[in-house]
């Protein structure tokens, strides 16, 4: 019965230790959301923009890195023109970037 009597938390203990904590985790929360995921959040919003705007014609860069030029495009499919004619179709989320019309590629500063 003394054992369970010494375990009881004593009056007037960890009140101010339970705020402090509280805050802490509060804290932690504040910086991930801020450092992490609203950074990603912000990140795919503007890759699905950047998707929904795609039309034909368009010079992009796939995930893997292929250059190429939209012939077609579907709701979840895009046709790709990657040079000679050759045109491979992958899926909409398969595309990385825009290539930004000011630049060429050296591909495309050759010809």
């Amino acid at each position: 019965m003394n054992y369970l009597l010494a375990m009881a938390p004593q009056q007037g203990q960890g009140g101010g230790s339970m705020v402090s904590t509280l805050i802490m985790f509060g804290a932690i929360f504040a910086i991930f959301y801020f450092m992490i995921i609203r950074p990603q959040q912000k990140k795919q919003k503007e890759k699905e923009a950047m998707l929904n705007s795609l039309k034909k014609g368009d010079k992009i860069v796939t995930t893997g890195g292929m250059y190429g030029t939209i012939a077609g495009i579907d709701d979840k499919t895009v046709l790709i023109d990657v040079g000679n004619n050759i045109k491979i179709k992958f899926d909409r989320s398969a595309i990385n970037v825009l290539a930004q019309p000011g630049k060429e590629s050296k591909a495309d500063a050759k010809k």
